[in-house]
């Protein structure tokens, strides 16, 4: 699996890195009727469904009060790391990329509610040989940014491209599901991309407009996965290499004029794409300037006083730094330009190495002794997200609430001496290791003195990201007993979370709390034969509630939260419930 993913990645404080999943956001989006960010924890939860070959047919449902024309600017402080549809794997990129990207399936957005259809697709896919085999039929009408019709070769190309050598940046689900082969490297000694082994027989195109896989087992999640960028078409024509990385060929309603890397993209309208084929996308404004390298500070404060191009300009990567949250809070005029909504499916936790603390009487204390309340309001307060009783998040389709050892957010020092009593060896000290900034120094201190109050000396070890990176999150074994984590699902179901997390014959890069439960990995080999979603995801998030987390392999902390402005100008702002950032597909301006 992909090592620092949307799936797994390390969460620094307030920003952790932005990740699908599916939750309503809680902010205006397509269909609604208004811009106003209601406050923290107003959404309910709402999970992406599948949606009918009417709902996949296009134009997108309007967004009320959105008018035509205009440039929206779009000012973030990094550039995305790929837009190669092949090799982008971050929330953030995948939102951003709608504007010119089209795949075979995609989420519809209405009232901050998800739905799943077909995109350049009739429908999310028909299945048949119980899910080994699926077949997806293209629209009339869908075209590239020259005029040219997008086949279904040319979506065949761009899933064979997946198995080429650095393409491993995106996800590897297409080569594993296509081969059969669980490790990538052995998928890519079947088949090794276009360039060099051909054509991929495990992928037919009987017609243009017909594309049938062939899985060597069953696969319930494939329309999910056939939403994901790396399941866009590319015209073998148009593959420049590396240099597609910088400028796709847009099948979207804008294409990209000028790309120059981290400093600035332009996007104009693209005149062949056509919004009665589209059910996701609108093309409202006429052009998008992105800016990047600029400040966070400066651009937030441009955008909430309005200076400058601010009124008209959005950050989609940015999150509004902590500093202005005070002020923007206590003036109604910002507050409403602050677009609150949860980070998609990511949750936060403590991770606990468990080779190194093997005996689950010690984990069942630390999970005692973690004191969430007070973490949390180290880190920002209720803003920066949910606390979690549990692994999965409330994203994903089959979703329970539970607390295998319910506690106090403040925690419980009293049951967690109990639970140290029971150990087998005494427990005189622990290890952390953290990312070394202002609001987890603060967070390090706290479990500090929460631990000492059991008598456990916790060891810190703050290091920079680079150095946390590489020796914890990148290591095959950081020489530490706890640590922070970030986790998300690649789609609204548990199938890319439970079953790389707890796997024992999984490497440490996707098992990082090194678990091992025999009983786990056959209930997770039966699980993997099953060939409805639905009831593949009941049985995931039952193993997970009933046998994995009864072990502590690791302390759900939060359900993550985003915040990002918007300028007073800028209409249709909301977070993604997938993608967990402002999506700029239904963005427009209030006047030009």
């Amino acid at each position: 699996m992909p090592r620092i993913s949307p799936r797994r990645a390390a969460a620094p404080a307030v920003a952790a890195v932005s990740a699908a999943l599916v939750l309503c956001s809680c902010s205006a989006g397509a269909g609604t009727k208004g811009d106003d960010a209601p406050s923290v924890g107003q959404e309910p939860h709402l999970v992406a469904g599948l949606g009918t070959a009417e709902d996949s047919a296009g134009p997108a449902p309007a967004v009320e009060g959105a008018r035509r024309g205009g440039t929206l600017r779009v000012a973030n402080l990094r550039d995305a790391s790929h837009l190669d549809p092949q090799k982008i794997y971050a929330g953030e990129a995948y939102n951003t990329s709608l504007l010119w990207g089209r795949q075979l399936t995609q989420y519809q957005v209405v009232d901050g509610k998800a739905k799943l259809v077909g995109d350049l697709a009739t429908d999310t896919g028909k299945p048949s040989d119980g899910s080994r085999t699926w077949t997806y039929q293209l629209k009339d009408g869908i075209a590239w940014e020259d005029g040219k019709p997008i086949t279904s070769k040319h979506v065949k190309y761009g899933i064979e491209r997946t198995f080429a050598p650095g393409f491993e940046v995106g996800p590897p689900y297409w080569p594993q599901w296509l081969t059969g082969k669980q490790d990538l490297a052995e998928a890519r000694k079947v088949y090794g991309g276009p360039k060099k082994d051909g054509d991929f027989k495990g992928i037919e195109t009987p017609d243009d407009k017909t594309i049938v896989l062939h899985f060597a087992k069953p696969q319930s999640d494939v329309p999910f996965m056939a939403a994901q960028s790396s399941s866009s078409p590319v015209r073998p024509d148009k593959d420049t290499g590396t240099k597609y990385d910088v400028k796709p060929f847009a099948t979207g309603p804008y294409r990209i004029v000028e790309h120059r890397q981290n400093r600035s993209m332009t996007l104009e309208r693209n005149p062949h794409w056509k919004a009665e084929t589209d059910p996701i996308r609108h093309q409202y404004a006429d052009k998008f300037e992105f800016t990047f390298e600029k400040k966070e500070l400066n651009t937030a404060q441009e955008i909430l006083n309005g200076r400058g191009d601010g009124a008209d300009t959005v950050s989609t990567k940015n999150e509004l730094p902590p500093e202005l949250y005070g002020e923007a809070t206590r003036d109604p005029a910002k507050k409403r330009l602050v677009v609150d909504g949860r980070r998609g499916a990511f949750t936060y936790h403590l991770v606990v190495r468990n080779d190194r603390v093997p005996d689950p009487e010690v984990r069942k204390a630390v999970h005692y002794l973690f004191p969430r309340q007070q973490a949390r309001q180290a880190l920002g307060g209720p803003r920066v997200g949910d606390i979690a009783t549990t692994y999965s998040s409330p994203a994903i389709v089959g979703y329970q609430k539970y607390d295998a050892y319910p506690v106090a957010p403040t925690g419980d020092i009293a049951k967690a001496k109990k639970h140290l009593a029971k150990a087998e060896k005494p427990v005189r000290s622990l290890t952390y290791a953290y990312e070394s900034n202002a609001a987890n120094d603060r967070v390090a201190q706290v479990l500090v003195e929460a631990f000492a109050k059991a008598g456990i000396t916790l060891v810190t070890k703050p290091m920079p990201l680079p150095a946390y990176t590489n020796e914890v999150l990148r290591s095959p074994d950081p020489q530490y007993d706890l640590w922070m984590s970030g986790s998300s699902v690649d789609w609204p179901t548990p199938a890319t979370g439970v079953p790389y997390r707890f796997d024992s014959r999984r490497d440490s890069l996707d098992n990082d709390p090194r678990y091992k439960n025999p009983a786990v990995d056959k209930e997770l080999d039966r699980i993997a034969e099953l060939g409805d979603a639905t009831e593949k995801a009941k049985a995931l998030v039952a193993l997970e509630k009933n046998t994995i987390m009864k072990d502590v392999p690791l302390v759900p902390f939060l359900h993550q939260r985003v915040q990002q402005p918007r300028g007073a100008n800028v209409g249709g702002a909301f977070i993604h419930p997938i993608y967990g950032t402002i999506s700029p597909a239904w963005l427009y301006l209030k006047k030009s």
